[in-house]
Protein backbone atom coordinates (compact mmCIF):
# COMPACT_ATOMS: atom_id res chain seq x y z
CA UNK A 1 0.00 0.00 0.00
CA UNK A 2 1.29 3.50 -0.86
CA UNK A 3 -0.05 6.99 -1.26
CA UNK A 4 -3.39 6.11 0.34
CA UNK A 5 -4.10 3.31 -2.09
CA UNK A 6 -3.76 -0.43 -2.59
CA UNK A 7 -1.22 -1.45 -5.19
CA UNK A 8 -2.96 -3.76 -7.66
CA UNK A 9 -0.19 -4.19 -10.21
CA UNK A 10 1.57 -2.51 -13.10
CA UNK A 11 2.58 -2.98 -16.69
CA UNK A 12 5.82 -4.53 -17.83
CA UNK A 13 8.78 -2.79 -16.29
CA UNK A 14 6.57 -1.19 -13.66
CA UNK A 15 4.80 1.06 -16.17
CA UNK A 16 1.36 2.51 -15.37
CA UNK A 17 1.09 1.33 -11.73
CA UNK A 18 -2.53 0.75 -10.69
CA UNK A 19 -3.68 1.67 -7.19
CA UNK A 20 -7.12 1.29 -5.72
CA UNK A 21 -7.89 4.53 -3.89
CA UNK A 22 -9.08 3.73 -0.37
CA UNK A 23 -11.37 6.77 -0.38
CA UNK A 24 -13.05 5.36 -3.52
CA UNK A 25 -13.22 1.74 -2.44
CA UNK A 26 -16.79 2.19 -1.22
CA UNK A 27 -17.79 2.76 -4.87
CA UNK A 28 -17.63 -1.02 -5.16
CA UNK A 29 -15.92 -3.18 -7.71
CA UNK A 30 -15.94 -6.17 -10.05
CA UNK A 31 -13.37 -8.93 -10.53
CA UNK A 32 -14.27 -11.07 -13.54
CA UNK A 33 -12.64 -13.70 -15.70
CA UNK A 34 -12.80 -17.26 -16.86
CA UNK A 35 -11.77 -20.15 -14.61
CA UNK A 36 -8.02 -20.38 -14.08
CA UNK A 37 -7.18 -16.83 -15.18
CA UNK A 38 -6.07 -15.58 -11.75
CA UNK A 39 -9.19 -14.12 -10.13
CA UNK A 40 -8.45 -15.76 -6.75
CA UNK A 41 -4.90 -14.39 -6.61
CA UNK A 42 -6.19 -10.92 -7.54
CA UNK A 43 -8.80 -11.13 -4.82
CA UNK A 44 -6.21 -12.32 -2.33
CA UNK A 45 -3.89 -9.42 -3.09
CA UNK A 46 -6.69 -6.84 -2.77
CA UNK A 47 -7.80 -8.29 0.58
CA UNK A 48 -4.22 -8.14 1.82
CA UNK A 49 -4.07 -4.49 0.85
CA UNK A 50 -7.26 -3.65 2.67
CA UNK A 51 -6.16 -5.52 5.80
CA UNK A 52 -2.79 -3.74 5.79
CA UNK A 53 -4.69 -0.45 5.62
CA UNK A 54 -6.76 -1.40 8.69
CA UNK A 55 -9.93 -2.20 6.75
CA UNK A 56 -11.91 -5.29 7.82
CA UNK A 57 -13.04 -7.67 5.07
CA UNK A 58 -15.63 -10.41 4.67
CA UNK A 59 -15.30 -12.96 1.89
CA UNK A 60 -16.73 -16.32 0.95
CA UNK A 61 -14.20 -19.09 0.36
CA UNK A 62 -15.88 -21.24 -2.27
CA UNK A 63 -12.95 -23.54 -3.08
CA UNK A 64 -11.07 -23.37 0.23
CA UNK A 65 -8.10 -21.55 -1.33
CA UNK A 66 -8.67 -18.24 0.43
CA UNK A 67 -8.06 -19.78 3.84
CA UNK A 68 -4.37 -19.45 2.95
CA UNK A 69 -4.65 -15.76 3.83
CA UNK A 70 -4.15 -16.85 7.44
CA UNK A 71 -0.64 -18.15 6.74
CA UNK A 72 2.42 -16.52 5.12
CA UNK A 73 3.62 -17.76 1.76
CA UNK A 74 6.76 -19.86 1.62
CA UNK A 75 9.95 -19.69 -0.36
CA UNK A 76 9.68 -23.45 -0.77
CA UNK A 77 6.27 -23.29 -2.47
CA UNK A 78 6.17 -24.13 -6.17
CA UNK A 79 4.76 -20.67 -6.93
CA UNK A 80 7.63 -18.83 -5.26
CA UNK A 81 9.84 -18.45 -8.33
CA UNK A 82 7.00 -17.08 -10.46
CA UNK A 83 5.87 -14.69 -7.74
CA UNK A 84 9.38 -13.40 -7.08
CA UNK A 85 9.88 -12.79 -10.81
CA UNK A 86 6.54 -10.99 -11.04
CA UNK A 87 7.39 -8.74 -8.07
CA UNK A 88 10.67 -7.78 -9.70
CA UNK A 89 9.04 -7.24 -13.09
CA UNK A 90 6.54 -4.70 -11.76
CA UNK A 91 8.97 -2.98 -9.43
CA UNK A 92 7.55 -4.26 -6.14
CA UNK A 93 10.76 -3.96 -4.19
CA UNK A 94 9.33 -4.46 -0.69
CA UNK A 95 7.41 -7.63 -1.52
CA UNK A 96 7.69 -10.28 1.19
CA UNK A 97 5.58 -13.06 2.65
CA UNK A 98 3.18 -12.31 5.51
CA UNK A 99 0.01 -13.67 7.05
CA UNK A 100 -3.26 -11.85 7.72
CA UNK A 101 -5.42 -11.78 10.91
CA UNK A 102 -8.14 -14.24 9.91
CA UNK A 103 -11.41 -15.27 11.58
CA UNK A 104 -13.06 -18.38 10.18
CA UNK A 105 -16.85 -18.75 9.95
CA UNK A 106 -19.05 -21.61 8.80
CA UNK A 107 -22.84 -21.89 8.62
CA UNK A 108 -22.50 -25.53 9.62
CA UNK A 109 -20.06 -24.84 12.44
CA UNK A 110 -17.52 -27.35 11.09
CA UNK A 111 -14.71 -25.22 9.63
CA UNK A 112 -15.28 -22.06 11.60
CA UNK A 113 -17.42 -20.35 14.19
CA UNK A 114 -21.16 -20.98 13.65
CA UNK A 115 -23.01 -18.23 11.86
CA UNK A 116 -26.66 -17.88 12.80
CA UNK A 117 -29.50 -15.50 12.36
CA UNK A 118 -33.17 -15.67 13.33
CA UNK A 119 -36.15 -16.25 11.11
CA UNK A 120 -37.46 -12.80 12.06
CA UNK A 121 -34.21 -11.11 11.02
CA UNK A 122 -34.18 -12.95 7.70
CA UNK A 123 -37.69 -11.70 6.87
CA UNK A 124 -40.33 -13.09 4.49
CA UNK A 125 -38.82 -11.72 1.26
CA UNK A 126 -35.47 -13.50 1.57
CA UNK A 127 -37.08 -16.62 3.05
CA UNK A 128 -39.48 -16.80 0.12
CA UNK A 129 -36.49 -16.63 -2.23
CA UNK A 130 -34.63 -19.22 -0.18
CA UNK A 131 -37.58 -21.63 -0.35
CA UNK A 132 -38.48 -20.88 -3.96
CA UNK A 133 -42.03 -19.80 -3.12
CA UNK A 134 -44.43 -18.31 -5.65
CA UNK A 135 -46.20 -14.99 -5.15
CA UNK A 136 -49.25 -16.54 -3.43
CA UNK A 137 -47.15 -18.58 -1.03
CA UNK A 138 -44.96 -15.58 -0.29
CA UNK A 139 -48.12 -13.65 0.61
CA UNK A 140 -49.16 -16.35 3.08
CA UNK A 141 -45.65 -16.34 4.58
CA UNK A 142 -45.85 -12.56 5.00
CA UNK A 143 -49.19 -12.92 6.80
CA UNK A 144 -47.61 -15.47 9.16
CA UNK A 145 -44.85 -12.99 9.99
CA UNK A 146 -47.42 -10.23 10.57
CA UNK A 147 -49.54 -12.37 12.89
CA UNK A 148 -46.44 -13.44 14.84
CA UNK A 149 -45.45 -9.80 15.26
CA UNK A 150 -48.96 -8.82 16.38
CA UNK A 151 -49.13 -11.57 18.97
CA UNK A 152 -45.59 -11.19 20.29
CA UNK A 153 -44.40 -14.59 19.03
CA UNK A 154 -40.66 -14.74 18.40
CA UNK A 155 -39.65 -16.53 15.21
CA UNK A 156 -36.13 -17.73 15.92
CA UNK A 157 -35.65 -21.04 14.12
CA UNK A 158 -37.32 -23.33 11.60
CA UNK A 159 -39.35 -25.04 14.36
CA UNK A 160 -40.87 -21.68 15.26
CA UNK A 161 -41.78 -20.97 11.66
CA UNK A 162 -43.27 -24.43 11.21
CA UNK A 163 -45.38 -24.03 14.37
CA UNK A 164 -46.49 -20.55 13.24
CA UNK A 165 -47.58 -21.83 9.84
CA UNK A 166 -49.58 -24.64 11.47
CA UNK A 167 -51.18 -22.05 13.76
CA UNK A 168 -52.16 -19.95 10.73
CA UNK A 169 -53.63 -23.00 9.01
CA UNK A 170 -55.85 -23.63 12.05
CA UNK A 171 -57.02 -20.01 11.89
CA UNK A 172 -57.29 -19.92 8.10
CA UNK A 173 -60.91 -18.74 7.99
CA UNK A 174 -60.31 -15.92 10.47
CA UNK A 175 -57.06 -14.76 8.82
CA UNK A 176 -58.57 -14.91 5.34
CA UNK A 177 -61.26 -12.48 6.47
CA UNK A 178 -58.67 -10.09 7.94
CA UNK A 179 -55.73 -10.27 5.54
CA UNK A 180 -56.73 -12.12 2.39
CA UNK A 181 -56.74 -15.71 1.28
CA UNK A 182 -54.84 -18.07 3.57
CA UNK A 183 -55.36 -21.54 2.18
CA UNK A 184 -54.25 -24.71 3.86
CA UNK A 185 -52.85 -25.82 0.49
CA UNK A 186 -50.46 -22.85 0.42
CA UNK A 187 -49.43 -23.48 4.01
CA UNK A 188 -48.78 -27.11 3.13
CA UNK A 189 -46.58 -26.08 0.19
CA UNK A 190 -44.52 -23.81 2.45
CA UNK A 191 -44.17 -26.61 5.00
CA UNK A 192 -42.80 -28.89 2.28
CA UNK A 193 -40.28 -26.21 1.32
CA UNK A 194 -39.20 -26.06 4.96
CA UNK A 195 -38.48 -29.77 4.84
CA UNK A 196 -36.24 -29.19 1.83
CA UNK A 197 -34.42 -26.43 3.72
CA UNK A 198 -33.79 -28.81 6.58
CA UNK A 199 -32.41 -31.36 4.12
CA UNK A 200 -29.91 -28.71 2.93
CA UNK A 201 -28.77 -28.09 6.50
CA UNK A 202 -30.42 -24.67 6.80
CA UNK A 203 -31.57 -25.47 10.33
CA UNK A 204 -27.96 -24.82 11.43
CA UNK A 205 -28.27 -21.26 10.14
CA UNK A 206 -31.39 -20.27 12.08
CA UNK A 207 -31.24 -19.83 15.83
CA UNK A 208 -29.37 -18.07 18.58
CA UNK A 209 -26.93 -16.66 19.45
CA UNK A 210 -27.23 -14.68 16.23
CA UNK A 211 -24.19 -13.17 14.60
CA UNK A 212 -23.23 -9.79 16.09
CA UNK A 213 -22.08 -7.58 13.24
CA UNK A 214 -19.51 -5.90 15.46
CA UNK A 215 -17.55 -9.16 15.50
CA UNK A 216 -16.78 -8.67 11.81
CA UNK A 217 -15.05 -5.33 12.37
CA UNK A 218 -11.91 -4.33 14.14
CA UNK A 219 -8.21 -4.94 13.80
CA UNK A 220 -5.40 -6.89 15.43
CA UNK A 221 -2.70 -5.51 17.73
CA UNK A 222 -0.69 -4.40 14.68
CA UNK A 223 -3.56 -2.35 13.28
CA UNK A 224 -4.35 -4.78 10.47
CA UNK A 225 -8.01 -5.18 9.60
CA UNK A 226 -9.70 -8.49 10.43
CA UNK A 227 -10.22 -10.83 7.48
CA UNK A 228 -13.47 -12.82 7.97
CA UNK A 229 -13.53 -15.94 5.80
CA UNK A 230 -16.74 -17.91 5.37
CA UNK A 231 -16.13 -21.58 4.57
CA UNK A 232 -18.44 -22.01 1.59
CA UNK A 233 -17.22 -25.19 -0.09
CA UNK A 234 -20.00 -27.26 1.52
CA UNK A 235 -22.43 -24.36 1.38
CA UNK A 236 -22.07 -24.22 -2.41
CA UNK A 237 -23.97 -27.50 -2.59
CA UNK A 238 -27.00 -25.35 -1.64
CA UNK A 239 -26.53 -22.33 -3.93
CA UNK A 240 -29.76 -20.64 -2.90
CA UNK A 241 -28.78 -20.85 0.76
CA UNK A 242 -25.32 -19.49 -0.09
CA UNK A 243 -26.55 -16.49 -2.04
CA UNK A 244 -29.42 -15.75 0.34
CA UNK A 245 -27.10 -15.81 3.34
CA UNK A 246 -24.66 -13.34 1.77
CA UNK A 247 -27.49 -11.09 0.65
CA UNK A 248 -28.94 -11.23 4.16
CA UNK A 249 -25.59 -10.25 5.64
CA UNK A 250 -25.24 -7.38 3.18
CA UNK A 251 -28.77 -6.25 4.04
CA UNK A 252 -28.03 -6.44 7.77
CA UNK A 253 -24.98 -4.22 7.30
CA UNK A 254 -27.11 -1.77 5.36
CA UNK A 255 -29.87 -1.72 7.99
CA UNK A 256 -27.75 -1.45 11.12
CA UNK A 257 -24.68 0.60 10.23
CA UNK A 258 -24.99 4.36 10.69
CA UNK A 259 -24.61 6.85 7.88
CA UNK A 260 -21.01 8.05 7.70
CA UNK A 261 -20.76 9.51 4.22
CA UNK A 262 -17.45 9.29 2.38
CA UNK A 263 -14.60 8.21 4.65
CA UNK A 264 -10.88 8.19 4.00
CA UNK A 265 -11.19 4.42 3.86
CA UNK A 266 -14.07 1.92 4.18
CA UNK A 267 -15.05 0.35 7.48
CA UNK A 268 -15.62 -3.00 5.77
CA UNK A 269 -15.20 -4.48 2.31
CA UNK A 270 -17.54 -7.29 1.32
CA UNK A 271 -16.50 -9.79 -1.38
CA UNK A 272 -19.22 -11.83 -3.06
CA UNK A 273 -17.71 -14.79 -4.95
CA UNK A 274 -19.79 -16.66 -7.55
CA UNK A 275 -21.90 -13.52 -7.80
CA UNK A 276 -24.13 -14.92 -10.53
CA UNK A 277 -25.84 -17.05 -7.86
CA UNK A 278 -27.15 -13.88 -6.29
CA UNK A 279 -29.05 -12.88 -9.42
CA UNK A 280 -30.09 -16.24 -10.90
CA UNK A 281 -33.89 -16.51 -10.94
CA UNK A 282 -34.19 -13.65 -8.46
CA UNK A 283 -37.69 -12.05 -8.49
CA UNK A 284 -38.01 -8.40 -9.45
CA UNK A 285 -38.61 -7.30 -5.86
CA UNK A 286 -35.36 -8.92 -4.75
CA UNK A 287 -33.37 -7.43 -7.62
CA UNK A 288 -34.71 -4.01 -6.67
CA UNK A 289 -33.61 -4.64 -3.09
CA UNK A 290 -30.09 -5.67 -4.19
CA UNK A 291 -29.76 -2.59 -6.37
CA UNK A 292 -30.90 -0.35 -3.52
CA UNK A 293 -28.46 -1.88 -1.04
CA UNK A 294 -25.51 -1.70 -3.44
CA UNK A 295 -26.33 1.89 -4.35
CA UNK A 296 -26.78 3.16 -0.80
CA UNK A 297 -24.52 1.04 1.36
CA UNK A 298 -21.47 3.06 0.31
CA UNK A 299 -22.68 5.84 2.63
CA UNK A 300 -22.45 3.32 5.49
CA UNK A 301 -18.73 2.91 4.83
CA UNK A 302 -19.02 -0.50 3.10
CA UNK A 303 -17.52 -1.44 -0.23
CA UNK A 304 -18.92 -4.42 -2.18
CA UNK A 305 -16.87 -6.39 -4.71
CA UNK A 306 -18.48 -9.00 -6.95
CA UNK A 307 -16.39 -11.89 -8.27
CA UNK A 308 -17.77 -13.80 -11.23
CA UNK A 309 -16.66 -15.57 -14.40
CA UNK A 310 -18.71 -13.49 -16.78
CA UNK A 311 -19.36 -9.75 -16.33
CA UNK A 312 -22.80 -10.02 -17.90
CA UNK A 313 -23.88 -12.17 -14.94
CA UNK A 314 -24.32 -8.89 -13.04
CA UNK A 315 -27.48 -6.95 -14.00
CA UNK A 316 -26.91 -3.55 -15.59
CA UNK A 317 -28.58 -1.72 -12.68
CA UNK A 318 -26.00 -3.19 -10.30
CA UNK A 319 -23.05 -3.19 -12.72
CA UNK A 320 -23.51 0.54 -13.15
CA UNK A 321 -22.59 1.00 -9.47
CA UNK A 322 -19.26 -0.85 -9.77
CA UNK A 323 -16.60 1.79 -10.28
CA UNK A 324 -13.46 -0.34 -9.80
CA UNK A 325 -12.93 -3.10 -12.37
CA UNK A 326 -10.41 -5.86 -12.85
CA UNK A 327 -11.11 -7.97 -15.91
CA UNK A 328 -9.15 -11.16 -16.51
CA UNK A 329 -9.22 -13.17 -19.70
CA UNK A 330 -12.54 -14.12 -21.26
CA UNK A 331 -13.02 -16.83 -23.84
CA UNK A 332 -14.96 -16.11 -27.02
CA UNK A 333 -16.00 -19.59 -28.04
CA UNK A 334 -19.78 -19.11 -28.08
CA UNK A 335 -22.14 -16.28 -29.03
CA UNK A 336 -22.73 -15.63 -25.34
CA UNK A 337 -18.97 -15.43 -24.77
CA UNK A 338 -18.58 -12.92 -27.60
CA UNK A 339 -21.43 -10.90 -26.17
CA UNK A 340 -19.68 -10.88 -22.79
CA UNK A 341 -16.42 -9.74 -24.40
CA UNK A 342 -18.16 -6.89 -26.16
CA UNK A 343 -20.06 -5.89 -23.00
CA UNK A 344 -16.86 -5.91 -20.94
CA UNK A 345 -15.01 -3.84 -23.53
CA UNK A 346 -17.73 -1.20 -23.53
CA UNK A 347 -17.66 -0.77 -19.75
CA UNK A 348 -14.08 0.48 -19.62
CA UNK A 349 -12.92 4.03 -20.13
CA UNK A 350 -11.22 3.97 -23.49
CA UNK A 351 -7.46 4.02 -23.82
CA UNK A 352 -6.06 4.69 -27.30
CA UNK A 353 -3.18 2.35 -26.57
CA UNK A 354 -5.36 -0.64 -25.63
CA UNK A 355 -7.71 -2.56 -27.94
CA UNK A 356 -9.90 -3.93 -25.17
CA UNK A 357 -12.01 -6.29 -27.28
CA UNK A 358 -8.87 -7.97 -28.62
CA UNK A 359 -6.78 -7.83 -25.45
CA UNK A 360 -9.49 -9.37 -23.28
CA UNK A 361 -9.13 -12.69 -25.11
CA UNK A 362 -5.32 -12.61 -25.11
CA UNK A 363 -4.54 -11.91 -21.44
CA UNK A 364 -2.12 -14.26 -19.67
CA UNK A 365 -2.84 -15.89 -16.33
CA UNK A 366 -2.23 -13.24 -13.70
CA UNK A 367 -2.75 -10.40 -16.19
CA UNK A 368 -5.87 -8.25 -16.33
CA UNK A 369 -7.46 -5.15 -17.76
CA UNK A 370 -7.76 -2.68 -14.91
CA UNK A 371 -9.72 0.53 -14.53
CA UNK A 372 -9.98 2.11 -11.08
CA UNK A 373 -11.65 5.22 -9.75
CA UNK A 374 -9.26 8.12 -9.37
CA UNK A 375 -9.19 10.66 -6.54
CA UNK A 376 -11.61 12.90 -8.47
CA UNK A 377 -14.08 10.02 -8.85
CA UNK A 378 -13.50 9.49 -12.59
CA UNK A 379 -12.45 6.02 -13.81
CA UNK A 380 -8.90 5.70 -15.04
CA UNK A 381 -8.25 4.71 -18.66
CA UNK A 382 -8.09 0.93 -18.97
CA UNK A 383 -4.61 -0.58 -18.75
CA UNK A 384 -3.16 -4.04 -19.26
CA UNK A 385 -1.79 -4.87 -15.82
CA UNK A 386 0.31 -7.63 -14.31
CA UNK A 387 -1.29 -8.41 -10.95
CA UNK A 388 0.96 -8.20 -7.91
CA UNK A 389 1.82 -11.51 -6.21
CA UNK A 390 0.22 -12.20 -2.84
CA UNK A 391 2.15 -12.19 0.42
CA UNK A 392 0.08 -14.94 2.02
CA UNK A 393 -0.13 -18.59 1.11
CA UNK A 394 -1.74 -19.52 -2.18
CA UNK A 395 -3.75 -22.58 -1.26
CA UNK A 396 -5.72 -23.84 1.73
CA UNK A 397 -4.58 -24.19 5.33
CA UNK A 398 -4.37 -27.66 6.82
CA UNK A 399 -7.16 -28.90 9.14
CA UNK A 400 -4.78 -28.66 12.10
CA UNK A 401 -3.79 -25.09 11.23
CA UNK A 402 -7.45 -24.16 10.90
CA UNK A 403 -8.29 -25.71 14.26
CA UNK A 404 -5.54 -23.79 16.04
CA UNK A 405 -6.52 -20.52 14.36
CA UNK A 406 -10.17 -20.96 15.36
CA UNK A 407 -9.29 -21.74 18.97
CA UNK A 408 -6.95 -18.78 19.37
CA UNK A 409 -8.88 -15.96 17.71
CA UNK A 410 -10.81 -13.26 19.57
CA UNK A 411 -14.24 -14.84 19.09
CA UNK A 412 -13.56 -17.79 21.34
CA UNK A 413 -16.58 -19.94 22.24
CA UNK A 414 -19.14 -17.14 21.94
CA UNK A 415 -21.19 -18.86 19.23
CA UNK A 416 -20.36 -22.49 19.91
CA UNK A 417 -23.40 -23.38 22.06
CA UNK A 418 -26.87 -23.14 20.57
CA UNK A 419 -29.39 -21.32 22.78
CA UNK A 420 -33.04 -22.38 22.58
CA UNK A 421 -35.07 -19.81 24.50
CA UNK A 422 -38.85 -19.60 24.69
CA UNK A 423 -40.24 -18.56 21.34
CA UNK A 424 -43.19 -19.17 19.02
CA UNK A 425 -43.00 -22.96 19.10
CA UNK A 426 -43.08 -23.16 22.89
CA UNK A 427 -45.67 -20.41 23.31
CA UNK A 428 -48.00 -21.93 20.73
CA UNK A 429 -47.56 -25.38 22.30
CA UNK A 430 -48.50 -23.87 25.68
CA UNK A 431 -51.54 -22.19 24.16
CA UNK A 432 -52.55 -25.45 22.55
CA UNK A 433 -52.22 -27.31 25.85
CA UNK A 434 -54.19 -24.62 27.69
CA UNK A 435 -56.89 -24.69 25.03
CA UNK A 436 -57.05 -28.51 25.22
CA UNK A 437 -57.27 -28.33 29.02
CA UNK A 438 -60.04 -25.73 28.78
CA UNK A 439 -61.94 -27.89 26.29
CA UNK A 440 -61.51 -30.93 28.55
CA UNK A 441 -62.71 -28.95 31.58
CA UNK A 442 -65.70 -27.63 29.65
CA UNK A 443 -66.54 -31.12 28.48
CA UNK A 444 -66.21 -32.47 32.03
CA UNK A 445 -68.44 -29.68 33.37
CA UNK A 446 -70.97 -30.30 30.64
CA UNK A 447 -70.91 -34.02 31.34
CA UNK A 448 -71.40 -33.39 35.08
CA UNK A 449 -74.34 -31.10 34.37
CA UNK A 450 -75.88 -33.66 32.05
CA UNK A 451 -75.39 -36.41 34.65
CA UNK A 452 -76.99 -34.21 37.34
CA UNK A 453 -79.92 -33.46 35.05
CA UNK A 454 -80.36 -37.15 34.27
CA UNK A 455 -80.22 -38.00 37.99
CA UNK A 456 -82.74 -35.27 38.86
CA UNK A 457 -85.01 -36.56 36.13
CA UNK A 458 -84.66 -40.09 37.48
CA UNK A 459 -85.36 -38.93 41.04
CA UNK A 460 -88.47 -37.11 39.88
CA UNK A 461 -89.62 -40.21 38.02
CA UNK A 462 -89.11 -42.39 41.11
CA UNK A 463 -90.99 -39.87 43.26
CA UNK A 464 -93.88 -39.78 40.80
CA UNK A 465 -94.04 -43.54 40.67
CA UNK A 466 -94.01 -43.72 44.47
CA UNK A 467 -96.77 -41.16 44.62
CA UNK A 468 -98.80 -43.08 42.06
CA UNK A 469 -98.21 -46.32 43.99
CA UNK A 470 -99.42 -44.65 47.18
CA UNK A 471 -102.55 -43.39 45.51
CA UNK A 472 -103.16 -46.81 43.99
CA UNK A 473 -102.72 -48.52 47.35
CA UNK A 474 -105.07 -46.05 48.95
CA UNK A 475 -107.74 -46.66 46.31
CA UNK A 476 -107.37 -50.40 46.57
CA UNK A 477 -107.62 -50.29 50.32
CA UNK A 478 -110.75 -48.19 50.09
CA UNK A 479 -112.41 -50.56 47.64
CA UNK A 480 -111.74 -53.79 49.70
CA UNK A 481 -115.12 -55.22 51.23
CA UNK A 482 -113.54 -56.23 54.51
CA UNK A 483 -111.97 -52.81 54.84
CA UNK A 484 -115.29 -51.18 54.10
CA UNK A 485 -116.99 -53.37 56.71
CA UNK A 486 -114.37 -52.61 59.27
CA UNK A 487 -114.57 -48.94 58.49
CA UNK A 488 -118.35 -49.02 58.75
CA UNK A 489 -118.29 -51.05 61.97
CA UNK A 490 -115.72 -48.80 63.43
CA UNK A 491 -117.80 -45.77 62.56
CA UNK A 492 -120.90 -47.43 63.99
CA UNK A 493 -119.07 -48.48 67.10
CA UNK A 494 -117.58 -45.17 67.48
CA UNK A 495 -120.96 -43.60 67.10
CA UNK A 496 -122.57 -45.98 69.64
CA UNK A 497 -119.74 -45.66 72.07
CA UNK A 498 -119.94 -41.95 71.71
CA UNK A 499 -123.58 -41.89 72.51
CA UNK A 500 -123.09 -44.22 75.43
CA UNK A 501 -120.25 -42.20 76.79
CA UNK A 502 -122.30 -39.08 76.37
CA UNK A 503 -125.18 -40.61 78.31
CA UNK A 504 -122.93 -41.78 81.06
CA UNK A 505 -121.30 -38.45 81.32
CA UNK A 506 -124.71 -36.78 81.41
CA UNK A 507 -125.89 -39.04 84.10
CA UNK A 508 -122.72 -38.48 86.05
CA UNK A 509 -123.01 -34.79 85.67
CA UNK A 510 -126.69 -34.53 86.51
CA UNK A 511 -126.62 -37.17 89.21
CA UNK A 512 -128.77 -39.87 87.57
CA UNK A 513 -128.93 -42.98 89.72
CA UNK A 514 -127.54 -46.22 88.50
CA UNK A 515 -130.29 -48.75 87.80
CA UNK A 516 -128.33 -51.66 88.63
CA UNK A 517 -125.40 -51.58 90.83
CA UNK A 518 -122.74 -54.08 89.96
CA UNK A 519 -124.40 -54.83 86.62
CA UNK A 520 -121.10 -55.22 84.80
CA UNK A 521 -119.76 -51.69 84.53
CA UNK A 522 -122.81 -49.97 83.19
CA UNK A 523 -123.88 -49.35 79.67
CA UNK A 524 -120.51 -48.02 78.50
CA UNK A 525 -118.78 -51.17 79.61
CA UNK A 526 -121.39 -53.33 77.93
CA UNK A 527 -121.09 -51.48 74.69
CA UNK A 528 -117.30 -51.71 74.66
CA UNK A 529 -117.38 -55.40 75.48
CA UNK A 530 -119.87 -55.99 72.70
CA UNK A 531 -117.91 -54.12 70.15
CA UNK A 532 -114.65 -55.76 71.07
CA UNK A 533 -116.20 -59.16 71.27
CA UNK A 534 -117.70 -58.77 67.84
CA UNK A 535 -114.40 -57.72 66.41
CA UNK A 536 -112.64 -60.68 67.98
CA UNK A 537 -115.16 -63.11 66.57
CA UNK A 538 -114.62 -61.87 63.11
Amino acid sequence: MADGGIFIGAGEGGASPQRLELARANRHGLIAGATGTGKTVTLQGIVEGFSAAGVACFLADVKGDLSGLAMPGSATAKTHAAFAARAAEIGLADWHYADMPVQFWDLFGEQGHPVRTTISEMGPLLLARLMGLNAVQEGVLTIAFHVADEEGLLLLDLDDLQAMLAHCAERADELTTRYGNVSKQSVGAIQRSLLQLRAQGAEHFFGEPALALDDLFGSDDRGRGLVNILAADKLMASPQLYSTFLLWLLGELFEHLPEVGDLDKPKLCFFFDEAHLLFDEAPAALLDRIEQVVRLIRSKGVGVFFITQNPIDVPDAVAGQLGNRVQHKLNAFTPRDRKAVQAAAETFRANPGVDVATAITELRTGEALVSLLQSDGAPSPVERTLIRPPASRVGPVTPEERRVLIQTDAIGAKYDTLVDRESAEELLATKTQEAAAAVAAARASSAAKKAAAVQAKEDARVAREAERAQRTATREAASDPWNRAMTSATRSASSAVGRAVANEVTKAVFGSSRRRAGSGGGLLGQVMRGVLGGLMRR
